[in-house]
């Protein structure tokens, strides 16, 4: 401590003015004294530095002024000493914080270091006490704590006056820089409506001293301040309504009417798994919480990842096994309702855009709902419950072999239900070459539009017992294809250090019932959205396409042939003849042929490479595409009218095989490419996955292809 020196502090270039900010009894006022050999009154109770305190001293080049503010449980003004300390970090100027923890009592105080790193503000922290946390046997990692927060943690004791010049260097090299970004990160619902207002206001141009971010916060948080401030700006008019939907969206994820409440429970989940990833202890005989000794199992080193495969089987089993039930209901009425409508419809090319376009293409659709239900409410229920948080925990390492890292985790599992929200989840990972490598890699995990793929080629394949094993298959092999897409990209596009993560760690709840329904709704109503608007216009742009133009020279052909025909059994292999040769010099038939030489490769006929092309557009298309094209080729009867039997006895094994190959990898549907190219940052993103992902599907689709031929 040579280099420091008690002195009057001139206000020049040079000087650094800090505000000492922590928990009651974490040894402020005692570091203070030994930061700057000042002598103020030390006490172990609270309140003590209720009046503001100033200490003036040099430290090689720099005049510091330090103010020692009053202990603060937490960020709020309900006691004297709080309001003393908010309202000074709220309206004072002042260069940084330094933020005085016990490391003691970790997760207790980082309750404060979790709301301060929300201000915007340059913080060190200050892991005060670390003398005694050794006599305890409690060993934090100090340089890990750093990376993860993004902020210095130095291990400091006021009263050996260990780590003391370390502890200025920190606050010098946080001077220097330019700005310093904190790594505090919400779980998935507060983040989404963050990003919500932060888009708004950066839309509207709303000019702010706080960043965007921390405006988005404190208005989530229903700050007074902040409210005030916006509510005579003109943006408040639109922000109003968003605010209030943001609100009932963070109350219902945390099953509470109150919304500080909610944000409490998130800071807490942050902090535990700051600790979880940066404290060790040694054993302690201590009775266990509930939460502690479910997470012992879950979470075990062994066990944890079969279990949680063995939660992902049972998910898809009951998908396929509880959803077929329903299937033939829906089937039904798709086809009652296509012959009543037709019925009332005289003009046959428009019965037929009715019945066969709008109605069988909808209708193919939304046959699967009750398996899309199944596979939400299942994913909601393993979110809600608070145990996706612990498999991410549980993967990290898992992950780290790929070049990702467990914060990954949370957009790859919504990608299972949707991609765009999956997309938009990504905003959680704020380095740039992380995000940007999961973004690449949340394609390759099945989204709910696929299912109904999966789910027809499964029960055209395979028998109703093995179908489940067989959808579970399909997504695991997705994923880890994508695992190692990962690798390949980090080790070539994406090069670069991994960056720690915090995983917030709630505590387990019981499912809301409340929060399932309002998830799979939103959800699943979504899925219908694009059923009833954009799949039924593509329906009634394959059907045109299927349909024109008419060949009369064909017509006259076949009707000749079928009215010499004797027997009904003739006529009807006629029919069906006709509409082969018709759909084969269609539009659609034309797209079809010029593309068959790219995938014969792979066994596609001209039909599937249709589907595949159509389902650029969704994913759920390809399975009305597919009833459209191969439907019209079949004996259709009483017995034999469905569309499982039209894809078992139309395609081989082995092109099957193939075809659920690409569509398990190749670009996701147009809505999610839009939402990708706006959060990658540019279209050259979405060229670089246009071609990433047809590269990739292609190949592994030949592998599969001509494993297959020699397997069968």
């Amino acid at each position: 401590m040579k280099q420091m020196q008690e002195k009057a502090c001139p206000i020049i270039a040079n000087h650094i003015k800090i505000a000492l900010v922590g928990q009651p009894n974490v040894g402020k006022s005692m570091l203070i004294n030994s930061v700057s050999n000042a002598h103020l009154h030390v006490g172990n109770f609270s309140g003590v530095t209720v009046d503001k305190t100033e200490v003036l001293f040099d430290y090689k080049d720099y005049h510091f002024t330090v103010v020692d503010l009053p202990g603060t449980y937490a960020f709020t003004d309900y006691t004297i000493e709080e309001r003393v300390t908010h309202d000074y970090l709220c309206a004072e100027s002042y260069d940084m914080i330094i933020n005085v923890v016990d490391s003691t009592n970790l997760e207790k105080n980082l309750q404060l270091t979790s709301e301060l790193m929300s201000m915007s503000k340059s913080i060190v922290i200050a892991l005060n006490m670390s003398d005694e946390a050794d006599k305890e046997g409690i060993e934090i990692n100090a340089s890990y704590m750093s990376e993860l927060l993004g902020i210095p943690c130095v291990k400091v004791s006021a009263v050996t006056k260990v780590g003391i010049e370390e502890l200025l260097d920190a606050v010098i090299s946080v001077r220097e820089k330019e700005s310093q970004e904190s790594k505090l990160i919400f779980s998935e619902p507060v983040e989404e409506e963050i990003a919500q207002i932060v888009w708004y206001l950066d839309k509207h141009r709303y000019e702010a001293v706080n960043s965007y971010r921390n405006i988005a916060i404190n208005l989530l948080k229903n700050n007074k301040k902040t409210y005030a401030k916006l509510h005579d700006d003109p943006v408040w008019t639109e922000l109003q309504p968003i605010l209030i939907e943001a609100a009932k969206h963070v109350e219902l994820h945390h099953d509470s009417d109150d919304i500080k409440e909610s944000f409490a429970e998130e800071y807490a989940s942050f902090n535990r798994g700051i600790v979880a990833e940066v404290l060790k202890q040694e054993t302690v005989d201590e009775e266990k919480t509930l939460t502690e000794k479910i997470d012992n199992i879950l979470i075990h080193p062994f066990f944890g990842i079969p279990i949680f495969l063995f939660f992902m089987w049972s998910l898809f089993q009951l998908t396929f096994e509880i959803g077929s039930i329903p299937m033939d209901w829906i089937d039904a009425f798709f086809g009652w309702f296509g012959d009543t409508i037709g019925a009332t419809i005289p003009n046959d090319d428009v019965r037929s855009l009715v019945v066969d376009g709008i109605i069988a293409g909808v209708g193919a659709v939304i046959l699967f709902v009750p398996n899309i239900i199944i596979l939400f409410i299942g994913i909601a229920l393993l979110e809600s419950t608070g145990y996706m948080s612990r498999v991410a925990f549980l993967l990290d390492g898992f992950f780290h072999k790929f070049g990702m890292h467990g914060q990954s985790f949370i957009p790859l599992v919504t990608g299972f239900g949707c991609s765009i929200p999956a997309y938009m989840s990504a905003r959680i990972l704020k380095n740039d070459r992380d995000r940007l490598l999961t973004l690449f890699i949340i394609g390759f995990m099945s989204c709910g539009a696929r299912l109904p793929v999966y789910v027809l080629f499964a029960g055209a394949f395979f028998s109703p017992e093995m179908a489940g094993n067989i959808l579970f298959i399909i997504y695991i092999s997705g994923a880890m294809i994508g695992l190692i897409a990962a690798k390949i990209l980090k080790l070539t596009a994406f090069k670069g250090a991994d960056e720690p993560f915090v995983m917030e760690m709630p505590k387990y709840r019981l499912p809301s019932a409340k929060l399932i329904w309002h998830t799979v709704l939103t959800k699943t109503m979504m899925y219908l959205k694009k059923a009833g608007t954009f799949i039924a216009a593509a329906s009634m742009l394959i059907w045109f396409l299927s349909n024109y133009p008419h060949n009369l020279l064909i017509e006259e052909e076949y009707a000749a042939k079928i009215e010499m025909a004797i027997s009904q059994e003739a006529k009807t292999t006629l029919a069906n003849e006709q509409a082969v040769a018709h759909l084969e010099q269609s539009y659609l038939g034309k797209i079809g042929k010029f593309s068959e030489p790219i995938f014969e490769p792979l066994g596609f006929d001209w039909k599937m490479s249709v589907a595949l092309q159509t389902g650029l557009a969704a994913k759920e298309v390809v399975v009305s595409t597919l009833g459209v094209l191969y439907a019209l080729g079949d004996d259709v009867d009483e017995e034999n009218s469905s569309l499982v039997n039209a894809i078992s006895k139309n395609i081989p094994f082995a092109s099957a095989i193939a075809f659920i190959v690409v569509i398990m990898i190749y670009l996701p549907c147009l809505a999610a490419s839009i939402v990708f190219t706006r959060e990658a940052g540019g279209i050259k993103y979405f060229f670089y996955l246009f071609a990433f992902t047809s590269i990739v599907a292609y190949s592994l689709a030949f592998i599969a292809y001509n494993i297959a031929l020699v397997l069968t």
